[in-house]
């Protein structure tokens, strides 16, 4: 059943787990998200990041995945994860995803302020969900990011005048990395949680190691993105078969292996939280 991120992070609240967010990047790893999520009843987002519109477009990623989920059995939201631009703001809203968020984490202070309005008020008429970011998440290389944290005084003040509905801040994850093995501010992100009343969301959390990943949701986090975790598992699994087949070169084939791949890893994920 199709659901904004409002109501997903209301359902995993209520029921006490985290909400699994997944980067997806066409139909064989949604599908495998939502199966996982069926098979562990639990509420699930399905993201599409830049790279997934520029390989498909908005309107072809909105309209599968709202197909997709309005037909599972269990709540699952269709996302816009890291958009920068007001404009694929509005394409998303119009195509029919149920959340997206603004990244303006890169501006000043009020100037993110000021674009994380804009789009709540493109989003909000349409009851679609907006999540912001106050502090920067990087990108691979850990030791870059400590200068970025989120700092609990802004975090109050973004989510009381932003409009948004959840927020993503920085505690020490890293976007894209492949191994386990960051250090996480748990104090930190216990200290927002107890300061601001939107779901707080962690982004770049393959990298964050799975006993681990409880002690976010326990520390106040709602919504945990993970993305590179699933593209790993496909490519392995894809190169596993043709490394022992050679041969093969039958796509649905292939992608359904994959896909069985893709679910036991999501499947795992999600009962960590």
């Amino acid at each position: 059943m199709l659901c904004t991120l409002k109501e997903a992070a209301g359902l995993a609240k209520q029921a006490g787990h985290g909400l699994a967010a997944f980067n997806v990047f066409g139909y064989e790893d949604a599908a495998a998200v939502i199966c996982a999520a069926e098979k562990t009843d639990r509420p699930v987002v399905l993201m599409t990041n830049k790279l997934a519109v520029e390989h498909m477009g908005i309107p072809i990623l909105a309209q599968m995945l709202r197909y997709m989920a309005e037909r599972a059995a269990v709540p699952v939201c269709v996302h816009l994860d890291h958009a920068t631009e007001l404009e694929k703001i509005r394409e998303a809203a119009e195509w029919g995803y149920t959340s997206v968020m603004i990244d303006g984490s890169g501006l000043p202070f009020d100037e993110n302020v000021a674009i994380t309005r804009e789009a709540a008020a493109i989003a909000h008429p349409r009851g679609i969900s907006v999540e912001g970011e106050i502090g920067s998440v990087g990108y691979s290389d850990h030791k870059e990011v400590h200068g970025r944290f989120t700092e609990p005084d802004e975090a109050e003040k973004f989510a009381k005048i932003s409009g948004v509905d959840a927020l993503a801040v920085a505690v020490g994850t890293v976007h894209r990395m492949e191994e386990q093995g960051v250090d996480l501010q748990f104090d930190r992100l216990r200290e927002i949680y107890s300061r601001v009343d939107v779901p707080l969301v962690i982004h770049g959390s393959t990298g964050v190691a799975d006993a681990d990943l409880k002690k976010l949701v326990q520390a106040g986090a709602c919504k945990i993105n993970m993305g590179t975790v699933l593209r790993m598992t496909f490519g392995h699994s894809m190169r596993k078969q043709l490394e022992r087949d050679p041969a093969l070169f039958d796509r649905i084939k292939i992608f359904q292996n994959c896909m069985k791949d893709v679910e036991k890893k999501a499947i795992d994920k999600i009962k960590c939280l």
